[in-house]
Order: C-alpha cells, then structure tokens, then sequence
C-alpha cells in the first residue's frame, strides 16, 4: 500500500469517531502534494448541509487526534470542508447516493472526437458507470473516466 493510501486509511479511522461525535458523516479523505506542500483534506457532509461551525468543530479534534497518533511523517496542511456543489463521485457510496442526479463525465481519452459528457447517473457496477442523455444510455468503463461530479445547475 502506497504510502498516501496508508494515511488517508488510518486518517478516516481516526476521524470516525469524531464526525459520529459532531454529527457528520465523512465524504472522502485525501492526502495529496501541491507544489511543495503536502495536504491532508477531509470532506465531511450531512443531510441539511455542513456548516463553518461543523468543519471547526471536526477539524480542531481532528488536529488534536492527529498529533497525538503522529503516524504522518511529512510537515502537512488540515483542511476540513464540505465536499462542495459540484462534488467528486470517487466512491461507490457517493455514486449510490446519486443515483438520478446529473453528473459531468470527464475521460481521459475521446470517443468521437468527445471528452466530456453529461446526463443522468442511470447506474453503475464495479466496471461500468452508465448516465442517460438526451438521446441515449451511454456506458463508461470506469477506467476510462478521469473524473466524475455532480453538474452544477444555474
């Protein structure tokens, strides 16, 4: 296990008890590099909303567990937030939830001259994510898709 994987892993076990606590559930968690910095993001999410008050109540206990675990080797960033309008479908949990909801689909390569594609999340399974568009069903193996998110709608 890559050693990113390894930290987002134990970060979500330690962060667990502490969105039950606050009444939160956690989206994702991720520990990327941008530029020279080292990140270590958790998105947390509830029915009605996260507010400021839910991501500083989330991210003080978090920091608190974090220091006393002390299992991250490189100088990092905390950042707590809500996972956004146009949030990130990474994990079958997320696509479930959206089911019916209208997502972008980004690939990595084009099909017909096409890289991007939009419609309704129809299904999915552990190869496939299938949307319906205006004309027809389209199906994506999962391999191909670079990024998948809720379409912001104004």
């Amino acid at each position: 296990m890559a050693k990113r994987d390894t930290y987002e892993a134990k970060a979500e076990l330690l962060l667990l008890p502490i969105t039950e606590r606050f009444g939160v559930e956690i989206y994702d968690v991720e520990y990327v590099k941008e530029g020279s910095d080292w990140y270590l993001r958790a998105y947390i999410d509830k029915e009605e909303g996260v507010n400021i008050g839910d991501c500083e109540n989330v991210s003080r206990a978090f920091s608190d567990a974090l220091d006393e675990a002390d299992f991250i080797e490189d100088a990092y960033i905390l950042e707590v937030s809500s996972p956004g309008l146009g949030r990130t479908l990474k994990k079958d949990k997320h696509l479930e939830k959206s089911i019916g909801e209208e997502v972008e689909i980004k690939l990595y390569k084009p099909i017909d001259k096409c890289k991007e594609f939009s419609g309704f999340l129809k299904s999915f399974d552990a190869g496939t994510i299938t949307i319906e568009t205006e004309n027809e069903d389209k199906t994506f193996d999962r391999k191909e898709i670079a990024l998948i998110r809720l379409a912001l709608d104004f």
